[in-house]
């Protein structure tokens, strides 16, 4: 938990001077993976975690930036653009501000102090979170309307260009637009965010981290975003009205995926089916049917393991584990995959016996502990007066 007089008191040692805080939440995907850049549907949540950022503005176009969780601090200037893909975690900081100038905002210089509880490389978004929490800090400093779309789009704008990470809009987009007590269906084609109430008791949503880093810049991610596009290349043939794979049915792919080679086909075959899962399980969660909604969360898993092929040994165990336990309604992977967490949705009565049946199997297979987050539906990118 962040301490945010903490944080002020930090700001003022280094700057003398009295900030405005700013943060955005990480986020938990409960289903609906590697969707987004296909014009899909998500259904995410925001987390409680999140990153803080204290700001004040400078009278120059100078930016300096101190990491609390890192000790670091580094300097950049608005006019002048450093180099790209650097493979530093400013990288995010300037490439988000990059993209708000691109985008036509004329933006203050700024000192901003970091600080986050979202762990980094689990899967939980901490560099969403970085970039929606640093964007609206510089449009507010600014003096500028905030359009939390447009907000979202410059921290993608930012993985794109400044950190190589070809990814979709999901995460920015919930750390955006979060709602309190909710997740968030959304539309990923026209940004549409449908709020679909959690339980608001009763139930929990454990997060296991394997705490097996992944870097989506530097894995095989942008491979299976390749592998989409080829496969609406190829299916554009007998679908000639297709923009992506959002548009293809769960009948029209069984009707011609003879058409795609391995492995397009299987990357194809989850994408569609994904989609359809991920509408059935919100219209499931909408009406309270958790064993409905578990059941796609398993499917889910699955289909990321064995036809999109982005889980890892340690996401199998922890969803295997968890399977069949009492309480559990469903489990899965969650994040861009190859290492991070798992969710699990599990009755609030069995929930410590689960995890610790989960710790107890992790511990057994790899020898290490994993991490625990408890994930409550917690609110978008807001100013902390």
């Amino acid at each position: 938990m962040i301490d945010h007089e903490s944080l002020r008191a930090r700001f003022e040692q280094l700057h003398g001077r009295r900030p405005r805080l700013f943060q955005a939440p990480g986020r938990v995907n409960l289903i609906g993976e590697h969707t987004d850049y296909n014009d899909g549907f998500v259904l995410p949540m925001a987390l409680g975690l999140g990153t803080t950022v204290a700001a004040a503005p400078r009278e120059d176009r100078r930016v300096r930036v101190h990491s609390e969780n890192l000790g670091a601090s580094v300097e950049f200037d608005l006019d002048h653009p450093g180099p790209e893909k650097r493979g530093q975690w400013f990288d995010y900081v300037e490439g988000v501000a990059q993209a708000l100038e691109r985008s036509g905002k004329g933006l203050r210089g700024a000192d901003l102090v970091l600080a986050s509880d979202v762990p980094a490389g689990a899967g939980l978004s901490s560099s969403a979170a970085l970039e929606i929490s640093v964007g609206l800090a510089f449009l507010s400093l600014s003096g500028l309307p905030v359009d939390r779309v447009a907000l979202a789009r410059a921290g993608q704008a930012a993985e794109h260009r400044y950190v190589g990470t070809l990814c979709g809009l999901m995460d920015q987009l919930v750390a955006a637009l979060g709602q309190e007590g909710a997740a968030l269906l959304i539309d990923c084609r026209s940004m549409a965010a449908t709020p679909v109430p959690m339980p608001a008791s009763g139930i929990e949503v454990l997060i296991t981290d394997t705490r097996k880093k992944h870097a989506l810049a530097t894995s095989e991610y942008n491979t299976r975003r390749a592998e989409c596009e080829r496969a609406v290349e190829i299916l554009r043939g007998p679908l000639p009205g297709i923009r992506a794979l959002r548009d293809v049915s769960v009948e029209q792919f069984e009707a011609h995926e003879g058409l795609l080679p391995e492995p397009v086909r299987r990357r194809a075959r989850h994408i569609v089916t994904e989609n359809a899962r991920t509408l059935l399980a919100a219209e499931a969660l909408g009406r309270s049917d958790l064993a409905a909604f578990g059941a796609r969360m398993i499917e889910s898993h699955r289909s990321m393991r064995d036809d999109f092929e982005i889980s890892a040994p340690e996401l199998d165990v922890l969803v295997d584990a968890a399977l069949g336990l009492p309480g559990v309604y469903g489990a899965r992977m969650t994040g861009g995959g190859f290492g991070g967490c798992t969710v699990t949705l599990v009755e609030s009565a069995h929930a410590a016996d689960v995890r610790e049946k989960l710790r107890a199997a992790f511990v057994g297979r790899f020898g290490a502990e994993p991490g625990f987050v408890e994930g409550h539906p917690g609110a978008g990118a807001l100013e902390i007066l």
